[in-house]
């Protein structure tokens, strides 16, 4: 949780910024969170980042395009050191709000850097629901559930919320049933695969849904919707195919599962074959030419992972206790598996 302190410092770096640039992370988490802050400060701009880990030099670049006030970035484990001499370059206010557990990054003085997790254990709460402890505006509520439980996180708030709307979600205390048993999964799934779209569809999306009234909205196909269901229908149909192949390969406790083609859909099917094989270490592991994207689910599996990366050369990752992801060379695959069994 953040302090009240923190929360009341962080509202008043919103209210400054008459020109913000939110950089947030390609999840429903990254998403939600920006979607929390935007609708409540009425103003600035969205950049979905799709670097991994980091946030990359290379998206300054926007900052300068919309002639930013403010730079916030959301749910991202690391930024490049390049990125900050940037930023200090032209003294332009940085606000940080995570919840990685941070591995050896040092934060500069000036970036006003906002985590639970920071030189502790790590925080189980998702940015999401920090933003909404935040801006607190009941009408965005439906927004703080979908990024909370694609984050595997079920905050005290969702009785509030079925209450509200009992008809989307379903009772229980686990936070990845309802997002794959309730109607608010299902718009979780839209906004998934909406951020997979083409950079102006993304766009677009981020257009509608700062103004949307409610996930009803979201979940009606017409014109406004139209583009955002077919690329979610087209992905589902790819996933769902996939994930009955990964089904089949769940043998003993680890399920491996490789695959290559147009769609990065790891860490998706990684959360639901942990939801459905709990007690089984997932490995997804998603080819893309000479990368390998790898998506990791288990208990305690960040430290085994991190472990097995040191000794593969240029192979980076990170992520939290019980989910990580990274990227290796194709041809360190097998190693990589090899390794990891062994551990296992």
């Amino acid at each position: 949780m953040l302090t009240k302190k923190q929360i009341r410092e962080i509202k008043e770096h919103l209210e400054k910024a008459q020109n913000p640039i939110f950089f947030f992370d390609n999840d429903c988490d990254g998403l939600c969170s920006f979607l929390l802050l935007r609708r409540y400060l009425g103003r600035g701009k969205g950049v979905c980042v799709k670097t991994f880990p980091s946030l990359d030099v290379g998206y300054f670049r926007k900052v300068k395009e919309l002639n930013a006030d403010y730079v916030f970035i959301l749910d991202k484990p690391d930024v490049s050191e390049e990125f900050f001499r940037e930023a200090e370059k032209i003294n332009i206010p940085l606000v940080w709000i995570d919840h990685h557990k941070i591995e050896g990054q040092k934060i500069p003085d000036f970036v006003n850097y906002y985590n639970p997790a920071y030189n502790k254990n790590e925080s189980i709460e998702p940015v999401t629901f920090l933003c909404y402890n935040i801006i607190n505006r009941k009408e965005d509520l439906w927004i703080a559930i979908i990024g909370s439980v694609t984050d595997s996180f079920l905050p005290f708030f969702y009785s509030d919320f079925l209450e509200k709307y009992p008809e989307l979600g379903i009772k229980t205390e686990k936070a990845f049933d309802v997002l794959y048993k309730s109607k608010i999964g299902e718009v979780a799934k839209i906004l998934e695969n909406g951020l997979k779209d083409t950079t102006t569809n993304v766009v677009n999306m981020l257009k509608f849904l700062i103004n949307v009234k409610s996930p009803y909205d979201i979940l009606e196909e017409n014109a406004k919707t139209y583009l955002i269901h077919k690329r979610s229908n087209e992905i589902d149909r790819k996933y769902k195919s996939l994930l009955l192949k990964a089904k089949k390969f769940a043998f003993g406790n680890i399920l491996f599962f490789q695959y290559g083609g147009d769609l990065s859909i790891s860490g998706e099917l990684s959360n639901e074959l942990s939801y459905i094989f709990p007690d089984k270490i997932i490995i997804v592991a998603y080819i893309n030419g000479t990368k390998v994207n790898l998506s990791l689910r288990g208990k305690s599996i960040k430290e085994k992972f991190l472990k097995v990366i040191s000794e593969i050369e240029n192979a980076i990752g990170g992520g939290h206790e019980d989910a990580v992801g990274g990227v290796i060379q194709s041809g360190d695959l097998e190693k990589f598996r090899r390794e990891l069994e062994k551990i296992v």
